[in-house]
């Protein structure tokens, strides 16, 4: 029977939805892109466990210096050099005081003095000084990743899609600023600004956003060929608008990565010019100066050293997984890798 011989009825065909109603795919429901980031972040477990341990610094480094009664700079003459001593640990044989056999509190006659984390060579408390340590190293963090989107982002996004005359020029600004190393700007500036904090945000508002002014701009340079960026274009869209409103969301993933990236980098700078004495002044602590100074003492009271340098390599790497998650996470195609 042909279809020319077949009756149709009214009933024959019904919609497949009622009207007025959003067709919704059954087997996969539909879900915001941050949702789908935050879904791939969770899977990867490293870098979940590095957001909690970073959190958990956080915390530390804004609570921990006054969880005493000690200062980042007290010295108590006749404290010097004691061992970590922990409250009711110290009952399961560690961190009881006690070095090469023997009771360093009780040989003083100390009873109800704890060092959480021992005493240096001056009598100051290394827990406070520490944590002290790590709020001036997360600082210098957070002011790289401001450094890194408000200048190396907005540097690149703009020489990436003028292009021209433009992107030649601020590429060749760049490029002489990228020679100058980043050792002899914090000297220079140590002379024109006291040595600390200062200094070594200027050098980075110097040379410190160079690797993010490279990554947008090659992002920008394939972005702005798609369709969508000649259509904003062709409804007479502004240069402003097209940067912010439709390059900017699509390379934003890119842009967070790298500026995560760059923390770790930025606390091995503070850390770096610290042990070299170009870092922050005497008696304030930062985890750099506190390796240098529990260098010193390496050989006779190790913990003076360790304690920092397991917090400063602790910091970097869960730093680093964390980065490493959002990288995964923002681009999906990394997970089947």
């Amino acid at each position: 029977m042909s279809v020319k011989d077949h009756e149709f009825h009214e009933d024959d065909f019904l919609f497949a939805h009622e009207e007025g109603k959003k067709l919704v795919d059954q087997t996969f429901k539909a879900s915001s892109y941050w949702k789908d980031v935050w879904g791939n972040f969770k899977k990867n477990k490293g870098a979940l466990i590095g957001a909690i341990i970073i959190v958990i610094i956080i915390l530390f480094a804004l609570i921990g210096p006054s969880m005493n009664e000690h200062t980042y700079k007290s010295i108590i003459h006749g404290q010097e050099c004691l061992t970590p001593r922990i409250p009711l640990i110290e009952k399961l044989g560690i961190f009881n005081g006690y070095y090469k056999g023997k009771d360093q509190y009780a040989a003083k006659g100390f009873k109800d003095i704890y060092y959480w984390f021992g005493s240096d060579t001056q009598g100051r408390d290394i827990f406070t000084r520490v944590w002290s340590g790590t709020r001036v190293s997360l600082v210098i963090a957070f002011a790289a990743v401001v450094v890194d989107i408000f200048i190396g982002m907005v540097y690149g996004l703009v020489s990436g899609f003028v292009g021209g005359k433009v992107d030649i020029f601020m590429q060749r600004v760049a490029e002489i600023l990228n020679g100058i190393p980043t050792l002899v700007v914090v000297t220079l500036l140590g002379i024109v600004l006291k040595p600390g904090v200062s200094s070594i945000i200027f050098a980075l508002i110097l040379t410190g956003w160079i690797g993010m002014e490279r990554i947008a701009r090659a992002q920008v340079l394939k972005v702005k060929e798609q369709e969508y960026i000649l259509a904003s274009t062709t409804l007479g869209a502004s240069k402003f608008r097209l940067i912010f409103s439709e390059v900017l969301p699509n390379i934003f993933g890119q842009v967070i990565i790298t500026s995560m990236f760059s923390i770790p980098n930025a606390i091995f700078l503070e850390a770096y010019l610290s042990f070299l004495g170009l870092g922050v002044p005497a008696p304030l602590a930062s985890l750099g100066s506190l390796v240098s100074d529990g260098y010193k003492s390496m050989t006779t009271y190790p913990h003076i050293l360790i304690i920092p340098v397991v917090v400063l390599g602790v910091l970097m790497l869960c730093f680093n997984l964390f980065a490493d998650g959002l990288r995964d996470a923002f681009d999906p195609k990394m997970l089947n890798k």
